[in-house]
């Protein structure tokens, strides 16, 4: 029985011993690292910008640059964090750790890229590109979310793992 209860805990760790040392090893770690904290600083910069258009009418222009490098941004980051999800898992994306942070990432994406198509073929008006770039955001926010509370779980789960101690 106790054998059962302890590999029942292993297999519900987001990482097996070899995927978390690859994880350690590998510098997209430390790039995904940077280019989270970065993104978010980008997202609340953007957010207020486009805030201040809808309530304002003014800074259209800067708001609208802010919104295309926070999409530049995340597709940066989802390319990146896909070749660190191959490093760490052997797959670019949906590796089961990650699944659901990775298919609420691809509406991110979506929401963010229908914000650029209808930027560039003029499909909405400013506010309608603003209210775009604000469902974007939310999910954003969602997504951003699911992986601090991802990253966190695995936090616990390394500290609450006993330690080897040497025979």
């Amino acid at each position: 029985m106790p054998r059962l209860q302890q590999k029942n805990t292993a297999s519900s760790e987001l990482y097996t011993e070899e995927q978390r040392k690859k994880r350690d090893e590998t510098v997209w770690t430390l790039i995904q690292g940077i280019l989270a904290p970065i993104q978010f600083a980008v997202f609340l910069v953007s957010l207020v910008l486009v805030f201040r258009y809808l309530s304002t009418g003014e800074g259209y222009a800067i708001a609208t640059a802010s919104i295309v490098i926070k999409t530049a941004c995340l597709y940066i980051i989802m390319v990146t964090g896909a070749i660190w999800e191959k490093v760490v898992f052997g797959q670019y994306l949906f590796a089961p750790a990650f699944f659901w942070e990775d298919v609420f990432s691809f509406a991110v994406i979506a929401l963010h890229t229908a914000y650029l198509v209808a930027l560039l073929s003029n499909l909405a008006s400013a506010q309608g590109l603003m209210w775009i770039a604000l469902a974007a955001y939310a999910a954003y926010l969602i997504n951003a979310v699911q992986f601090v509370l991802k990253l966190r779980s695995a936090r616990l789960q390394a500290q609450n793992r006993p330690m080897a101690v040497p025979v």
